[in-house]
């Protein structure tokens, strides 16, 4: 199974001086080529041990201060990323034969905001937030359905739904992002941001 990638090339003159420049204008580029879901992105997380899990992610918030996911603080990742901040994430953009890889630090966001978020979201996502519990074990689909029609009756459309306790936002201060833009005989363009002494600088890498 193989196929040939037919794209522009990526120089390093054309990028934004800062990675959240460049990904802001790749992010664009993914909607505008109704790349499926293009906030979707693989979380990788790591124990102290360094024993490593990953899952899809759909990233919710991105700024000049990092990447935002919002998730079960008691999950696996949230276990994970408790006891080892380090993270990396990856925005697989197939059709467009692009990826976005960052690596960083994750830290969990205020209350504040997190509740703001919360307030956001369809009221079922809410409801549903609080139905489970992040990656325990449940012994059955009856029962996760059954707690959440007590939720839906206890809080029914319109009623405001607290914010879980366990419930909340982390943010991912990148120290590098790559971007990869896949070519003929793949000699795919790679161009890595990389954090030092507080600037940014630029080195391209092998395909």
């Amino acid at each position: 199974m193989r196929k040939q990638y037919r794209s522009q090339l990526v120089a390093e003159e054309s990028l934004a001086e800062e990675p959240m420049g460049q990904f802001a204008q790749w992010f664009r580029d993914a909607a505008e080529a109704n790349v499926f879901e293009p906030n979707a992105m693989v979380v990788a997380t790591a124990t102290p041990d360094g024993r490593p899990s990953s899952r899809t992610v759909l990233l919710k918030q991105f700024d000049e201060r990092g990447f935002v996911f919002f998730t079960n603080y008691d999950s696996r990742k949230g276990r994970e990323l408790a006891a080892n901040p380090c993270v990396s994430l990856l925005f697989p953009w197939h059709p467009i034969a692009r990826q976005v890889i960052i690596t960083g630090t994750a830290s969990r966001i205020g209350r504040d905001e997190t509740a703001a978020y919360f307030r956001s979201r369809p009221h079922g996502s809410q409801l549903g937030a609080w139905a489970s519990e992040q990656s325990s074990v449940i012994a059955s689909r009856a029962e996760l359905d059954r707690r959440y029609a007590e939720l839906e009756a206890r809080y029914p459309e319109g009623e405001q739904v607290p914010v879980p306790p366990q419930w909340g936002g982390i943010r991912v201060v990148p120290d590098a992002v790559e971007f990869w833009q896949g070519h003929e005989n793949r000699l795919h363009d790679r161009l890595k941001y990389v954090l030092e002494a507080g600037k940014w600088r630029v080195e391209r890498l092998c395909p």
